[in-house]
Formats: C-alpha cells, sequence, structure tokens
C-alpha cells in the first residue's frame, strides 16, 4: 500500500497568524507599528515610585513604571498597573474621563506571617518584594483575614461626678481581632477586704450596658448608663474585653454627691462630665 504523505505541515500553513495579543510573542519579534527599537529615543528614566514595578512599554523597548495599589491607570498616558492589579473605573468627576485606579484583583485583608495585616495581598506581595534580599522567601500570606491580636483599650472611660437624682455615662473603646466580648463590672470590697467585681446591669434597674461595633474597623464601643444616680451607685466601674488572643481592661470612677446638700443657695450643683 502506498505511504500517505504527511498534511500536519501543509496544515500549519494553512492556518491564519494569531491575533496580536494572544499568545507568546517570539523571541525578538515586534508589533509592525512599533518600528526598529532605538533606546537613546526613550524618555528619560526616573525611578519607579515603587522599586521593582517595572516593564517594558508595548513595544519592548523603552523602560515603564507600572502603577502600585491606589495609583492611577488609563488615560491618555495609557498608565498600567503592576502585576496582580487591575484598572478600576472611577465615577464620574472623581479623576479625568478615561483614567482609572489601580486595585488588587484579590479583594480583602490578609494576615503575613510576619504577624502583620495587609489591607490586601497585593500590599504583602510588594512588601515581600521590598524585603526579598534581606530575607528571601520570608514573607509569606499566613491565612485571609486581618492577623489576631488581644483586646486594647484605645479609648478608656472618664471618670464622671453628679449629684444624686441626675445620670451618669462611661464609654470605653477596644480594638481587637477577632471581635471582643466586652463587659462591665464594678469594683467592690467584700467584708474581708477582698476585692470583689459584680457584674453589670444585674439586678439594676437603673442601670443599662448597651455594646456595638465601630467606630472604626476592627473597633467596638461599650457604654453603662446609670439613671436615676443613687449614693450606692458611686464606686470604681471596670470596662473588661476579652478575646480567644487575651483580655484587657480600664476603669473610671463614679463619684455621687447628694443633691439635697446643694438646695442651699450658697452652692451650685456640678456638671455631668462625660
Amino acid at each position: 500500500m502506498p505511504r500517505v504523505p504527511p498534511l500536519f505541515p501543509l496544515l500549519l500553513l494553512l492556518l491564519p497568524p494569531l491575533a496580536p495579543g494572544l499568545g507568546l510573542r517570539g523571541a525578538g519579534s515586534r508589533r509592525p507599528e512599533c518600528g526598529p527599537c532605538r533606546p537613546e529615543r526613550c524618555p528619560a528614566s526616573a525611578s519607579c515610585p515603587e522599586p521593582g514595578i517595572s516593564a517594558r512599554d508595548e513595544c519592548g523597548c523603552c523602560a515603564r513604571c507600572l502603577g502600585a495599589e491606589g495609583a492611577s491607570c488609563g488615560g491618555r498616558a495609557g498608565a498600567r498597573c503592576g502585576p496582580g492589579l487591575v484598572c478600576a473605573s472611577r465615577a464620574a468627576g472623581a479623576a479625568p474621563e478615561g483614567t482609572g485606579l489601580c486595585v488588587c484583583a484579590q479583594r480583602g485583608a490578609v494576615c503575613g506571617s510576619d504577624g502583620r495585616s495587609y489591607p490586601s495581598v497585593c500590599a504583602l506581595r510588594l512588601r515581600a518584594r521590598h524585603s526579598l534580599r534581606a530575607h528571601p522567601g520570608h514573607l509569606h500570606k499566613a491565612r485571609d483575614g486581618p492577623c489576631e491580636f488581644a483586646p486594647v483599650v484605645i479609648v478608656p472611660p472618664q471618670s464622671v461626678h453628679n449629684v444624686t437624682g441626675a445620670q451618669v455615662c462611661l464609654s470605653c473603646e477596644v480594638r481587637a481581632v477577632p471581635s471582643p466580648v466586652i463587659t462591665w463590672k464594678k469594683v467592690t470590697q467584700s467584708p474581708g477586704g477582698t476585692q470583689v467585681l459584680e457584674e453589670l446591669p444585674g439586678d439594676h434597674v437603673n442601670i443599662a450596658v448597651q455594646v456595638r461595633g465601630g467606630p472604626s474597623d476592627h473597633e467596638a464601643t461599650a457604654w453603662i448608663l446609670i439613671n436615676p444616680l443613687r449614693k450606692e451607685d458611686e464606686g470604681v466601674y471596670q470596662c473588661h474585653a476579652a478575646n480567644v488572643v487575651g483580655e484587657a481592661q480600664s476603669h473610671g470612677t463614679v463619684t455621687v454627691l447628694e443633691l439635697r446638700k446643694y438646695k442651699n443657695p450658697h452652692f451650685l450643683a456640678p456638671d455631668n462630665r462625660m
């Protein structure tokens, strides 16, 4: 039986050429519109805002900086974003028409192996490139989400004073990951002189406790309201926060003055300090 000549090389000749931008460019291949590369005609090289994020232009000739996270992109200059970033459009009027903002393609904060939280994995990779020479392969993503840390009281309760029958409010702000459990306790003394922590509100009908998230990310605020204020409410109040990593506490003092002492016209009732 006669041998059939191979058709594969013939088929390759009949296939249409790849469209620009598809597949890999051959070594030394250039776009037809680019012309020969003349490095002496390239714009004066300037140091990139973020070292290590640079590339060649579309013609593969001149060096060009790539935008870091948060940098402008697009526009007449055709500014491009660095690796792992995409050019996202911005609201009308926020920037020149046709320009966008370089944002990380993978959204969300991450925890690095150095124990620091990064707003995105792109920010972590940029940090890793900066420290590559000092610690090769050292910095990497440990987990998604911010790093866990024990509660820290960033705004402690302030000591207040007022007269009986009025109201007082103590507050404290705490930062922690994961979110902490915040409780209020009154510090008292037992008959034997031992310190006792009474969790609030307990059976006190004139005391209310409230906790909410904020005002910023990974923060929580707790309040305790005493109304009406009684003489037995005087004392030290503890704001206590705890999560799986640790705990923290801070104290504020409530001083109660008898209203009947200020019915004398020679005395004025003090204002409530909050």
